[in-house]
């Protein structure tokens, strides 16, 4: 079963807030596409994008989503970021790009949900509701009526990807989180999140209905506060290994930007949240940074090796 992981890299200079692609054969060991450059560059909005979304639609061809944002042109000379700044009237768009192939790509187009009060749109995901035939959209925002100061998890719904509803919250704590994830196993649907303050750390939360209510996974919390640095990590996602185990994907920050990127946890099954740092079982060739793995065909692989080999 191979993968298809879709991600920016951090660097000093803006090519790294553009849209990589890697590929794998068993998800574990991983190669870069295009010679380690940008399959897609930004050309509008803010000049980069980070926090890559890909999904496959259910009608065909693929759809790319990403947070409107370039954080090194918003850095001071001495390379510091003002976040509560970027918290207040960061991006209130999100980068869009469609495929039929993975091959070629529609221009970049922003995506705007009818909200002037959004500080800012950030991390957008994608989850198919079967029940609905939708796609619920949700990413992390500030708001004006709380000052732009707690960041929380929206949402809204589209069809087809060309009209949206109105967004509306989908998932608040007392602290801000950010960088939802979600997925559903075995009839239970499971959220991810990055929780802000008080503990900084990710956590895991699960219900019987996809809006809720959300009970927090007591464990996986425990297991995440006992990480070096728990506030460090960020970004989760995770996906299906071909012998079953669930990989969860936490993005490390903090630190030097060579030394920034995922890192690998490991689970027995999909849905068992009792997971592992698993590094040595993982190759990447440099540090991917906050993305999506998608399930492709062995015929999508192979079309995918082919014209990279062309180039």
């Amino acid at each position: 079963m191979p993968y298809l992981f879709a991600h920016f890299k951090e660097k000093w200079t803006p090519d790294g807030e553009q849209v990589y692609f890697a590929l794998s054969r068993d998800g574990l060991r991983w190669e870069t596409l295009n010679g380690g450059a940008p399959v897609l560059t930004c050309t509008t909005g803010d000049g980069g994008c980070r926090d890559i979304e890909i999904v496959r639609l259910r009608t065909g061809g693929f759809v790319l989503l990403a947070t409107d944002l370039c954080i090194v042109r918003h850095m001071d000379a001495e390379g510091r970021v003002d976040w509560r700044q970027l918290n207040h009237a960061g991006s209130r768009f999100l980068s869009c790009w469609r495929s039929d192939d993975l091959l070629s790509f529609s221009d970049q187009t922003l995506l705007f949900f009818g909200r002037e009060d959004f500080g800012c749109l950030w991390a957008p995901e994608v989850f198919f509701d079967e029940s609905s035939g939708q796609y619920l959209i949700h990413w992390s925002a500030t708001v004006r009526e709380s000052d732009f100061e707690h960041m929380a998890i929206w949402c809204c719904t589209t069809e087809d990807f060309c009209t949206f509803s109105p967004p509306k919250l989908f998932f608040s704590q007392n602290e801000s989180i950010l960088d939802s994830h979600l997925v559903k196993h075995d009839g239970v649907y499971h959220l991810f999140f990055k929780h802000g303050d008080r503990p900084a750390m990710n956590m895991h939360a699960v219900s019987d209905a996809l809006f809720g209510p959300y009970r927090i996974d007591k464990g996986f919390s425990n297991s995440m506060a006992a990480l070096d640095a728990p506030g460090a990590y960020e970004a989760p996602t995770t996906f299906v290994l071909p012998d079953g185990r669930w990989c969860l994907l936490l993005d490390f920050f903090g630190c030097e930007k060579e030394k920034m990127g995922y890192v690998p946890f490991l689970s027995p099954r999909a849905g068992d949240a009792d997971f592992t740092m698993a590094k040595a079982a993982f190759s990447f060739p440099y540090g991917f940074k906050h993305g999506r793995v998608l399930e492709i065909t062995p015929e999508e692989y192979a079309r995918l090796k082919a014209h990279d080999t062309a180039r």
